[in-house]
C-alpha cells in the first residue's frame, strides 16, 4: 500500500509542480521567479520519489510492536506541533521576525544545538532571506497581528 499512496502523491506532485513552471514561463520575470525556483526542483524531486518506488527496493512490512514505531506518534505530533507554532508567528509576528525566531528556537530546543552556533545559523538565514526577498526582490511582507495591534507596523 505504501508504495502505491507514494507513486500517487510523486505523479499529483509532478503534476502541480508541472503545471505552476509552466504557467510561470508566460508571466513577467519578476513573478515567475518564485513559482520557477520552487517547481523546478519539486519537480525533480517528485520524479526521483516515482523512480525510487517504481524501482527501489520493495521495504519490508511494518510488524506490530516494531521499536521503531514506539514512539513515531510523540514524534509526529512534536512536528505537527512545531508547523503550527511557526504558521501562529507567521501571522502574530510576520515572516521577516517569524523565520528568524522559529528557526533560533528549533536549532535551541528541538535540535540541542548551542547558542553559538544556533544564533550564528540564524543569523545568516535571515541575512540571506532579508537580502533575497527585501533587498534584492523588494517583495514586501505584511505585518503580523500581534504588531499591528500594538501598533509596532
Amino acid at each position: 500500500m505504501h508504495r502505491n499512496a507514494s507513486i500517487g502523491l510523486s505523479v499529483l506532485i509532478m503534476l502541480v509542480a508541472g503545471y505552476a513552471v509552466f504557467a510561470a514561463t508566460a508571466w513577467p520575470w519578476k513573478a515567475a521567479l518564485f513559482p520557477l525556483a520552487i517547481g523546478v526542483p519539486l519537480f525533480c524531486l517528485a520524479t526521483t520519489e516515482l523512480l525510487w518506488a517504481l524501482f527501489g527496493k520493495v521495504e519490508s512490512e511494518v510488524v506490530e510492536g516494531d521499536p521503531q514505531l514506539a514512539g513515531a506518534a510523540r514524534r509526529m505530533l512534536v512536528a505537527t506541533g512545531w508547523m503550527l507554532g511557526f504558521l501562529a508567528a507567521i501571522v502574530l509576528l510576520g515572516f521577516p521576525i517569524a523565520v528568524p525566531l522559529f528557526l533560533l528556537l528549533y536549532l535551541k530546543l528541538q535540535g540541542g544545538e548551542g547558542w553559538v552556533l544556533s544564533i550564528v545559523i540564524t543569523a545568516v538565514v535571515w541575512g540571506v532571506f532579508y537580502g533575497l526577498f527585501d533587498t534584492l526582490l523588494h517583495l514586501p511582507f505584511p505585518s503580523g497581528w500581534l504588531l499591528d495591534w500594538l501598533g509596532f507596523a
